[in-house]
Protein backbone atom coordinates (compact mmCIF):
# COMPACT_ATOMS: atom_id res chain seq x y z
CA UNK A 1 0.00 0.00 0.00
CA UNK A 2 0.99 3.79 -0.20
CA UNK A 3 0.52 6.32 2.18
CA UNK A 4 -0.46 9.55 1.80
CA UNK A 5 2.72 11.03 0.52
CA UNK A 6 2.88 7.92 -1.74
CA UNK A 7 5.61 6.05 0.23
CA UNK A 8 5.31 2.31 -0.73
CA UNK A 9 4.90 0.68 2.92
CA UNK A 10 3.70 -3.33 3.11
CA UNK A 11 0.16 -3.85 5.26
CA UNK A 12 2.18 -6.25 7.65
CA UNK A 13 6.05 -6.34 8.87
CA UNK A 14 7.28 -8.99 10.24
CA UNK A 15 8.72 -8.11 13.44
CA UNK A 16 6.97 -5.05 13.75
CA UNK A 17 3.10 -6.00 12.43
CA UNK A 18 0.44 -4.55 11.04
CA UNK A 19 1.10 -0.92 9.97
CA UNK A 20 -0.97 2.33 10.40
CA UNK A 21 0.10 4.17 7.67
CA UNK A 22 0.49 7.72 7.58
CA UNK A 23 -2.21 10.18 6.80
CA UNK A 24 -1.56 13.50 7.64
CA UNK A 25 0.09 15.46 10.02
CA UNK A 26 -3.21 16.69 11.94
CA UNK A 27 -5.91 14.01 11.70
CA UNK A 28 -5.96 11.98 15.01
CA UNK A 29 -6.31 14.65 17.36
CA UNK A 30 -8.97 14.00 20.09
CA UNK A 31 -9.95 12.08 22.74
CA UNK A 32 -6.91 9.47 23.87
CA UNK A 33 -6.05 7.37 26.92
CA UNK A 34 -3.20 6.58 28.89
CA UNK A 35 -2.38 3.20 29.98
CA UNK A 36 -2.49 2.22 33.62
CA UNK A 37 0.70 1.32 35.35
CA UNK A 38 1.62 -1.21 37.76
CA UNK A 39 3.30 -0.30 41.24
CA UNK A 40 5.06 -2.44 43.82
CA UNK A 41 4.61 -0.46 47.10
CA UNK A 42 7.34 0.15 49.76
CA UNK A 43 6.81 -0.53 53.63
CA UNK A 44 8.48 1.28 56.02
CA UNK A 45 11.70 0.83 56.94
CA UNK A 46 12.48 -0.89 53.62
CA UNK A 47 15.24 -0.01 51.63
CA UNK A 48 16.22 0.37 48.01
CA UNK A 49 19.71 1.43 48.06
CA UNK A 50 22.53 -1.27 46.62
CA UNK A 51 25.69 -1.06 45.30
CA UNK A 52 26.36 -2.19 41.62
CA UNK A 53 24.50 -2.96 39.02
CA UNK A 54 24.36 -7.01 39.81
CA UNK A 55 23.46 -6.51 43.54
CA UNK A 56 19.94 -4.41 41.60
CA UNK A 57 19.96 -7.57 38.94
CA UNK A 58 19.65 -10.13 41.56
CA UNK A 59 16.50 -8.75 43.07
CA UNK A 60 14.46 -8.55 39.45
CA UNK A 61 12.86 -11.31 38.19
CA UNK A 62 15.10 -11.14 34.62
CA UNK A 63 13.71 -13.13 31.50
CA UNK A 64 14.41 -13.40 27.77
CA UNK A 65 12.52 -10.72 25.61
CA UNK A 66 12.22 -7.91 28.08
CA UNK A 67 12.03 -4.98 26.76
CA UNK A 68 14.66 -2.17 28.71
CA UNK A 69 14.83 1.64 28.41
CA UNK A 70 17.38 3.80 28.71
CA UNK A 71 17.60 8.01 28.34
CA UNK A 72 20.43 9.75 26.48
CA UNK A 73 21.08 12.99 28.35
CA UNK A 74 24.65 12.50 28.97
CA UNK A 75 24.89 11.44 24.82
CA UNK A 76 28.10 9.93 23.60
CA UNK A 77 29.89 9.68 27.47
CA UNK A 78 26.80 7.46 28.81
CA UNK A 79 27.98 4.46 30.34
CA UNK A 80 24.77 3.05 31.57
CA UNK A 81 23.41 1.29 28.59
CA UNK A 82 26.34 -0.71 27.63
CA UNK A 83 27.10 -1.87 31.63
CA UNK A 84 23.87 -3.15 31.55
CA UNK A 85 23.40 -5.28 28.63
CA UNK A 86 26.86 -6.52 29.43
CA UNK A 87 25.76 -7.59 32.65
CA UNK A 88 22.27 -9.16 31.03
CA UNK A 89 24.52 -11.49 28.29
CA UNK A 90 26.77 -12.60 31.10
CA UNK A 91 23.49 -14.29 32.94
CA UNK A 92 22.38 -15.77 29.31
CA UNK A 93 19.63 -13.20 28.68
CA UNK A 94 18.46 -12.47 25.47
CA UNK A 95 16.11 -11.07 23.11
CA UNK A 96 16.00 -7.58 24.77
CA UNK A 97 14.47 -4.61 23.40
CA UNK A 98 16.04 -1.97 23.63
CA UNK A 99 14.21 1.18 24.09
CA UNK A 100 16.76 4.04 24.36
CA UNK A 101 15.92 7.54 23.62
CA UNK A 102 18.83 7.67 21.01
CA UNK A 103 21.50 5.89 20.37
CA UNK A 104 25.31 6.85 19.84
CA UNK A 105 28.74 5.90 18.88
CA UNK A 106 29.41 5.20 22.49
CA UNK A 107 27.25 2.71 22.70
CA UNK A 108 29.14 0.27 20.12
CA UNK A 109 29.50 -2.79 21.89
CA UNK A 110 25.17 -3.15 21.00
CA UNK A 111 26.87 -4.41 17.90
CA UNK A 112 28.46 -7.27 19.10
CA UNK A 113 25.27 -8.34 21.52
CA UNK A 114 23.34 -7.84 18.21
CA UNK A 115 25.12 -10.20 16.43
CA UNK A 116 24.98 -13.09 19.17
CA UNK A 117 20.78 -12.45 19.91
CA UNK A 118 21.50 -10.96 23.00
CA UNK A 119 20.01 -7.65 21.85
CA UNK A 120 16.65 -8.31 18.55
CA UNK A 121 14.75 -4.91 18.49
CA UNK A 122 15.37 -0.88 18.94
CA UNK A 123 13.36 1.52 19.41
CA UNK A 124 15.09 5.20 19.23
CA UNK A 125 14.35 8.23 17.87
CA UNK A 126 18.27 8.93 16.81
CA UNK A 127 21.00 6.67 16.18
CA UNK A 128 24.43 7.26 14.55
CA UNK A 129 27.89 5.59 14.63
CA UNK A 130 28.47 1.78 14.67
CA UNK A 131 24.81 0.46 15.72
CA UNK A 132 23.21 2.76 13.74
CA UNK A 133 25.59 0.73 10.92
CA UNK A 134 24.69 -2.65 12.33
CA UNK A 135 20.75 -1.53 11.65
CA UNK A 136 21.32 -0.49 8.35
CA UNK A 137 23.08 -3.40 7.11
CA UNK A 138 20.20 -5.97 8.62
CA UNK A 139 22.23 -7.13 11.02
CA UNK A 140 19.36 -6.75 14.00
CA UNK A 141 16.59 -9.55 14.01
CA UNK A 142 13.46 -7.15 14.13
CA UNK A 143 13.43 -3.87 12.12
CA UNK A 144 14.28 -0.85 14.63
CA UNK A 145 11.45 1.63 15.04
CA UNK A 146 12.40 5.71 14.84
CA UNK A 147 9.80 7.64 16.55
CA UNK A 148 10.10 11.49 17.39
CA UNK A 149 10.74 12.55 21.01
CA UNK A 150 7.25 13.17 21.78
CA UNK A 151 6.25 10.33 19.84
CA UNK A 152 7.90 7.80 22.08
CA UNK A 153 6.15 9.63 25.23
CA UNK A 154 3.19 9.22 23.46
CA UNK A 155 3.92 5.24 22.70
CA UNK A 156 4.93 4.87 26.60
CA UNK A 157 2.01 6.51 27.79
CA UNK A 158 -0.25 5.01 25.70
CA UNK A 159 0.62 1.43 26.74
CA UNK A 160 1.65 0.62 22.65
CA UNK A 161 5.54 0.36 24.04
CA UNK A 162 5.45 -1.45 27.59
CA UNK A 163 8.82 -1.54 29.39
CA UNK A 164 9.90 -3.79 31.82
CA UNK A 165 12.50 -2.45 33.25
CA UNK A 166 14.00 1.24 33.45
CA UNK A 167 17.54 1.91 34.25
CA UNK A 168 17.93 5.74 34.73
CA UNK A 169 21.37 7.39 34.69
CA UNK A 170 20.69 10.09 37.85
CA UNK A 171 23.71 12.21 38.44
CA UNK A 172 22.24 12.72 41.43
CA UNK A 173 19.92 10.71 43.81
CA UNK A 174 19.15 9.88 47.71
CA UNK A 175 18.86 6.63 48.65
CA UNK A 176 15.01 6.89 48.10
CA UNK A 177 15.12 7.47 44.53
CA UNK A 178 14.76 11.52 44.27
CA UNK A 179 16.57 12.22 41.20
CA UNK A 180 18.19 15.44 39.63
CA UNK A 181 20.59 15.54 36.80
CA UNK A 182 21.72 18.77 38.03
CA UNK A 183 24.99 18.18 40.31
CA UNK A 184 27.51 15.66 40.60
CA UNK A 185 30.53 14.81 38.77
CA UNK A 186 28.27 13.48 35.60
CA UNK A 187 25.74 16.64 35.65
CA UNK A 188 24.01 16.73 32.48
CA UNK A 189 21.12 18.63 33.18
CA UNK A 190 17.56 17.87 32.45
CA UNK A 191 16.44 14.32 32.57
CA UNK A 192 13.29 15.04 30.11
CA UNK A 193 13.50 11.71 28.25
CA UNK A 194 13.41 9.80 31.59
CA UNK A 195 10.27 11.03 33.23
CA UNK A 196 8.04 8.67 30.65
CA UNK A 197 9.82 6.09 31.37
CA UNK A 198 9.82 6.50 35.23
CA UNK A 199 5.96 6.61 35.21
CA UNK A 200 5.24 3.88 33.00
CA UNK A 201 8.27 0.89 33.46
CA UNK A 202 6.83 -2.22 35.72
CA UNK A 203 10.27 -1.25 37.73
CA UNK A 204 12.60 1.65 37.41
CA UNK A 205 16.22 1.93 38.84
CA UNK A 206 18.15 4.70 39.21
CA UNK A 207 21.94 4.23 38.80
CA UNK A 208 24.08 7.04 39.98
CA UNK A 209 27.27 7.77 40.99
CA UNK A 210 26.34 10.91 43.48
CA UNK A 211 24.44 9.33 46.23
CA UNK A 212 23.49 12.38 49.01
CA UNK A 213 21.72 12.60 51.77
CA UNK A 214 17.94 12.30 51.69
CA UNK A 215 15.95 14.67 50.78
CA UNK A 216 17.77 15.36 47.25
CA UNK A 217 16.55 18.76 45.89
CA UNK A 218 15.96 19.89 43.86
CA UNK A 219 13.71 16.45 43.03
CA UNK A 220 13.18 16.30 38.63
CA UNK A 221 12.18 12.45 39.01
CA UNK A 222 10.13 11.68 42.53
CA UNK A 223 10.97 8.22 44.42
CA UNK A 224 7.21 7.43 44.12
CA UNK A 225 8.55 6.53 40.36
CA UNK A 226 11.92 4.92 41.48
CA UNK A 227 11.76 0.78 42.97
CA UNK A 228 15.90 0.50 43.68
CA UNK A 229 18.86 2.80 43.46
CA UNK A 230 22.06 1.49 42.31
CA UNK A 231 25.75 3.02 43.38
CA UNK A 232 27.98 2.54 40.94
CA UNK A 233 31.46 4.51 40.14
CA UNK A 234 31.05 6.34 37.33
CA UNK A 235 27.46 6.90 34.78
CA UNK A 236 29.53 8.41 32.16
CA UNK A 237 31.75 11.36 31.22
CA UNK A 238 29.71 14.68 31.06
CA UNK A 239 32.44 16.03 28.53
CA UNK A 240 30.29 13.69 26.15
CA UNK A 241 27.40 15.77 26.40
CA UNK A 242 28.80 18.26 23.70
CA UNK A 243 28.56 15.46 20.69
CA UNK A 244 28.23 17.65 17.93
CA UNK A 245 29.10 21.27 17.14
CA UNK A 246 27.53 23.83 19.24
CA UNK A 247 29.35 26.90 17.98
CA UNK A 248 28.24 29.29 15.85
CA UNK A 249 29.55 28.67 12.26
CA UNK A 250 32.52 30.64 10.77
CA UNK A 251 31.79 29.51 7.12
CA UNK A 252 30.81 32.51 5.02
CA UNK A 253 28.37 30.67 3.43
CA UNK A 254 26.92 29.29 6.64
CA UNK A 255 26.23 33.03 8.14
CA UNK A 256 24.71 34.09 4.43
CA UNK A 257 22.49 31.80 5.47
CA UNK A 258 21.91 32.94 8.64
CA UNK A 259 21.66 36.49 8.06
CA UNK A 260 18.81 35.44 4.85
CA UNK A 261 17.02 33.49 7.32
CA UNK A 262 16.34 36.39 9.73
CA UNK A 263 15.28 38.17 7.06
CA UNK A 264 12.90 35.66 6.43
CA UNK A 265 12.08 35.82 10.35
CA UNK A 266 11.81 39.32 10.53
CA UNK A 267 9.52 39.65 7.08
CA UNK A 268 7.16 36.98 8.63
CA UNK A 269 5.81 39.59 11.19
CA UNK A 270 6.55 37.28 14.21
CA UNK A 271 9.74 38.45 15.64
CA UNK A 272 7.81 41.43 18.22
CA UNK A 273 7.14 41.19 21.67
CA UNK A 274 6.03 37.78 23.56
CA UNK A 275 8.14 36.03 20.46
CA UNK A 276 8.55 32.33 21.41
CA UNK A 277 11.59 30.50 19.11
CA UNK A 278 13.76 27.06 19.03
CA UNK A 279 17.01 26.34 17.02
CA UNK A 280 19.11 23.52 17.22
CA UNK A 281 22.65 22.85 18.04
CA UNK A 282 24.36 23.20 14.41
CA UNK A 283 26.35 26.08 13.60
CA UNK A 284 24.16 27.75 11.13
CA UNK A 285 21.25 27.32 13.28
CA UNK A 286 23.35 29.03 16.32
CA UNK A 287 24.28 31.93 13.37
CA UNK A 288 20.42 32.56 12.86
CA UNK A 289 20.05 32.64 16.89
CA UNK A 290 23.03 35.50 16.99
CA UNK A 291 21.87 37.49 14.11
CA UNK A 292 18.17 37.04 16.42
CA UNK A 293 20.04 38.68 18.97
CA UNK A 294 20.58 41.54 16.83
CA UNK A 295 17.40 42.13 15.76
CA UNK A 296 16.03 41.63 19.68
CA UNK A 297 18.57 44.00 20.86
CA UNK A 298 18.22 47.00 18.50
CA UNK A 299 14.66 46.94 18.39
CA UNK A 300 13.91 46.35 22.04
CA UNK A 301 12.01 43.39 21.86
CA UNK A 302 11.60 40.84 24.88
CA UNK A 303 10.79 37.11 23.78
CA UNK A 304 8.28 35.21 25.76
CA UNK A 305 10.19 31.47 26.13
CA UNK A 306 13.47 29.48 24.03
CA UNK A 307 12.50 25.91 23.95
CA UNK A 308 14.55 22.66 23.20
CA UNK A 309 17.72 20.96 23.71
CA UNK A 310 19.43 24.32 25.22
CA UNK A 311 22.66 25.78 24.54
CA UNK A 312 24.68 28.05 26.17
CA UNK A 313 24.02 30.45 23.58
CA UNK A 314 20.34 30.46 24.90
CA UNK A 315 21.43 31.07 28.08
CA UNK A 316 23.11 33.71 27.48
CA UNK A 317 20.56 35.39 25.52
CA UNK A 318 17.94 34.91 28.30
CA UNK A 319 20.55 35.67 30.86
CA UNK A 320 20.72 39.24 29.11
CA UNK A 321 16.63 39.64 29.49
CA UNK A 322 16.36 38.65 25.50
CA UNK A 323 13.45 35.69 26.58
CA UNK A 324 11.50 35.69 29.84
CA UNK A 325 12.37 31.66 30.31
CA UNK A 326 13.37 29.19 28.83
CA UNK A 327 11.82 25.45 28.54
CA UNK A 328 14.86 22.80 28.27
CA UNK A 329 14.23 19.14 27.21
CA UNK A 330 17.83 18.33 27.64
CA UNK A 331 21.24 20.18 27.98
CA UNK A 332 23.53 20.29 24.99
CA UNK A 333 26.29 21.71 26.87
CA UNK A 334 27.96 22.30 30.26
CA UNK A 335 27.10 26.04 30.24
CA UNK A 336 23.62 24.71 29.83
CA UNK A 337 23.59 22.13 32.58
CA UNK A 338 24.75 24.80 35.35
CA UNK A 339 21.96 27.19 33.68
CA UNK A 340 19.02 24.99 35.29
CA UNK A 341 20.86 25.11 38.52
CA UNK A 342 20.75 28.77 38.98
CA UNK A 343 18.22 30.40 36.83
CA UNK A 344 14.69 30.15 38.32
CA UNK A 345 12.75 30.32 34.92
CA UNK A 346 15.31 27.73 33.32
CA UNK A 347 12.64 25.55 33.51
CA UNK A 348 12.91 21.17 33.27
CA UNK A 349 10.00 19.52 30.64
CA UNK A 350 9.50 16.41 30.43
CA UNK A 351 9.22 14.93 26.53
CA UNK A 352 5.71 14.12 26.90
CA UNK A 353 4.99 17.87 27.49
CA UNK A 354 7.79 18.94 25.27
CA UNK A 355 5.89 16.98 21.91
CA UNK A 356 3.80 14.31 22.73
CA UNK A 357 0.75 14.63 20.57
CA UNK A 358 -1.75 13.02 22.76
CA UNK A 359 -1.30 15.09 26.12
CA UNK A 360 -3.69 18.74 26.35
CA UNK A 361 -1.08 21.41 24.59
CA UNK A 362 2.87 20.06 23.90
CA UNK A 363 5.23 23.25 24.22
CA UNK A 364 5.74 22.85 20.56
CA UNK A 365 1.87 24.13 20.27
CA UNK A 366 3.21 27.58 21.49
CA UNK A 367 6.29 27.74 19.42
CA UNK A 368 6.21 30.90 16.76
CA UNK A 369 9.74 29.89 14.95
CA UNK A 370 11.70 26.78 14.50
CA UNK A 371 14.43 26.65 13.00
CA UNK A 372 16.00 23.07 11.70
CA UNK A 373 18.62 21.49 9.32
CA UNK A 374 18.05 18.47 6.60
CA UNK A 375 19.84 15.82 4.93
CA UNK A 376 17.45 15.87 1.92
CA UNK A 377 14.63 18.21 1.05
CA UNK A 378 12.30 17.21 -1.97
CA UNK A 379 10.08 19.18 -4.16
CA UNK A 380 7.05 18.51 -1.69
CA UNK A 381 9.13 20.12 1.06
CA UNK A 382 9.16 16.68 2.61
CA UNK A 383 12.55 16.80 4.96
CA UNK A 384 15.05 13.48 5.53
CA UNK A 385 16.95 13.69 8.53
CA UNK A 386 17.03 9.83 9.12
CA UNK A 387 19.66 8.36 6.37
CA UNK A 388 22.32 9.92 4.88
CA UNK A 389 23.05 10.22 0.91
CA UNK A 390 24.41 6.70 1.04
CA UNK A 391 21.06 5.57 2.38
CA UNK A 392 22.26 4.15 5.97
CA UNK A 393 20.75 5.26 8.88
CA UNK A 394 22.74 8.48 10.62
CA UNK A 395 20.79 10.11 12.49
CA UNK A 396 16.72 10.03 13.38
CA UNK A 397 13.78 12.49 14.11
CA UNK A 398 14.43 13.43 17.44
CA UNK A 399 12.31 17.13 18.08
CA UNK A 400 12.30 17.25 14.35
CA UNK A 401 8.44 16.74 12.98
CA UNK A 402 7.42 17.26 16.61
CA UNK A 403 8.04 21.25 16.46
CA UNK A 404 7.82 21.05 12.63
CA UNK A 405 4.32 20.21 13.36
CA UNK A 406 3.75 22.76 16.23
CA UNK A 407 5.64 26.03 14.89
CA UNK A 408 3.92 28.91 13.18
CA UNK A 409 7.28 29.04 10.88
CA UNK A 410 9.18 26.16 10.27
CA UNK A 411 12.33 27.03 8.76
CA UNK A 412 14.48 24.69 6.87
CA UNK A 413 18.54 26.21 6.55
CA UNK A 414 21.06 24.27 4.48
CA UNK A 415 23.61 24.54 2.10
CA UNK A 416 22.35 24.00 -1.28
CA UNK A 417 24.83 21.54 -2.31
CA UNK A 418 26.47 19.29 0.58
CA UNK A 419 29.56 16.81 -0.11
CA UNK A 420 29.20 17.40 -4.11
CA UNK A 421 25.47 16.61 -4.01
CA UNK A 422 22.45 18.89 -4.00
CA UNK A 423 19.87 18.59 -1.29
CA UNK A 424 17.09 19.10 -3.13
CA UNK A 425 15.97 16.22 -4.38
CA UNK A 426 12.75 14.47 -6.50
CA UNK A 427 12.01 12.20 -3.71
CA UNK A 428 13.97 12.13 -0.50
CA UNK A 429 15.05 8.57 0.27
CA UNK A 430 13.47 8.75 3.73
CA UNK A 431 10.53 10.76 4.92
CA UNK A 432 11.15 12.27 8.08
CA UNK A 433 9.24 15.28 8.45
CA UNK A 434 6.18 15.87 6.28
CA UNK A 435 6.24 18.87 3.70
CA UNK A 436 2.83 19.96 5.22
CA UNK A 437 4.66 20.84 8.63
CA UNK A 438 7.50 23.00 6.78
CA UNK A 439 7.21 26.08 5.46
CA UNK A 440 10.52 28.18 4.36
CA UNK A 441 13.92 26.17 2.60
CA UNK A 442 16.72 28.74 3.36
CA UNK A 443 19.67 27.95 0.97
CA UNK A 444 22.51 30.71 0.31
CA UNK A 445 21.29 30.51 -3.19
CA UNK A 446 17.57 31.28 -2.63
CA UNK A 447 14.74 30.69 -0.25
CA UNK A 448 12.04 28.59 -1.41
CA UNK A 449 8.43 29.55 0.06
CA UNK A 450 5.69 26.52 0.83
CA UNK A 451 2.80 27.28 -1.96
CA UNK A 452 0.08 26.66 0.65
CA UNK A 453 1.83 29.72 2.60
CA UNK A 454 0.51 32.64 0.21
CA UNK A 455 0.54 34.52 3.28
CA UNK A 456 4.48 34.40 3.70
CA UNK A 457 4.66 34.60 -0.31
CA UNK A 458 2.69 37.85 -0.56
CA UNK A 459 5.41 38.88 2.43
CA UNK A 460 8.64 37.72 1.49
CA UNK A 461 8.22 38.75 -2.55
CA UNK A 462 8.10 42.93 -0.89
CA UNK A 463 11.48 42.49 0.50
CA UNK A 464 14.54 42.45 -1.43
CA UNK A 465 15.58 38.29 -0.60
CA UNK A 466 16.19 36.02 -3.81
CA UNK A 467 12.87 34.01 -3.41
CA UNK A 468 12.89 31.13 -6.07
CA UNK A 469 10.73 27.82 -6.38
CA UNK A 470 12.26 24.78 -4.91
CA UNK A 471 12.19 23.31 -8.13
CA UNK A 472 14.14 26.26 -9.46
CA UNK A 473 16.56 25.63 -6.20
CA UNK A 474 16.85 21.75 -7.41
CA UNK A 475 17.64 22.69 -10.82
CA UNK A 476 20.23 25.40 -9.62
CA UNK A 477 21.98 22.26 -7.57
CA UNK A 478 21.94 19.86 -10.18
CA UNK A 479 23.78 22.20 -12.69
CA UNK A 480 26.81 22.23 -9.77
CA UNK A 481 26.81 18.98 -8.52
CA UNK A 482 25.18 16.99 -10.96
CA UNK A 483 22.00 14.66 -10.57
CA UNK A 484 22.67 11.91 -8.23
CA UNK A 485 22.34 8.75 -9.07
CA UNK A 486 19.19 6.41 -7.27
CA UNK A 487 20.01 4.37 -4.61
CA UNK A 488 19.61 1.14 -5.09
CA UNK A 489 17.61 -0.93 -1.75
CA UNK A 490 17.01 -4.25 -1.02
CA UNK A 491 13.19 -5.12 -0.41
CA UNK A 492 14.04 -6.35 3.39
CA UNK A 493 13.01 -3.48 5.67
CA UNK A 494 15.54 -2.49 8.52
CA UNK A 495 13.54 0.28 10.34
CA UNK A 496 10.57 1.84 10.35
CA UNK A 497 10.01 5.38 10.48
CA UNK A 498 7.09 6.19 12.53
CA UNK A 499 5.48 9.56 12.66
CA UNK A 500 4.62 11.50 16.05
CA UNK A 501 1.11 9.82 16.33
CA UNK A 502 2.28 6.24 15.57
CA UNK A 503 1.47 5.96 11.95
CA UNK A 504 4.39 4.58 9.59
CA UNK A 505 5.98 7.81 7.14
CA UNK A 506 8.28 5.52 5.66
CA UNK A 507 10.80 2.72 6.04
CA UNK A 508 14.46 2.58 5.68
CA UNK A 509 15.01 -0.51 3.41
CA UNK A 510 18.87 -2.19 3.20
CA UNK A 511 20.61 -0.54 0.37
CA UNK A 512 22.55 -3.38 -2.46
Amino acid sequence: MKNILGREIPDYIEGYGEVKPFQGAYVNYGNKKKVGVNVSSVAPGEMKLHHGIDSVLDKLELRDGMNISFHHHLRNGDYVLNTVVDELAKRGIKDLTIVASSIFPVHAPLVEHIKTGVVTGIYAAYMSGPVAKAVSKGLLKNPAIMHTHGGRARLIESGDLHIDIAFLASPTSDEYGNVNGLFGKSACGVLGYAVADAEYADITVAVTDNLVEYPNAPIEISQVYVDYVAVVESIGDPKGIVSGTTQITKDPVGLKIAKMTSEVMKASGLVKDGLSFQTGAGGISLAVAAELKKIMQKEKIKGSFAAGGITGYIVDMYEEGLFNALFDVQCFDLKAVESCGKNPKHQLMSSSMYGNPNNKGAVVNKLDIMILGATEVDTDFNVNVTTGSDGNIMGGSGGHSDTAAGSKLTIIVSKLVKSRLSVIKDKVTTVTTPGETVDVIVTERGIAINPKRTDLIEQLNKTHLPIKTIEELKEEAERIAGKAKSIELEEDIVAVVEYRDGTVIDVVRKVK
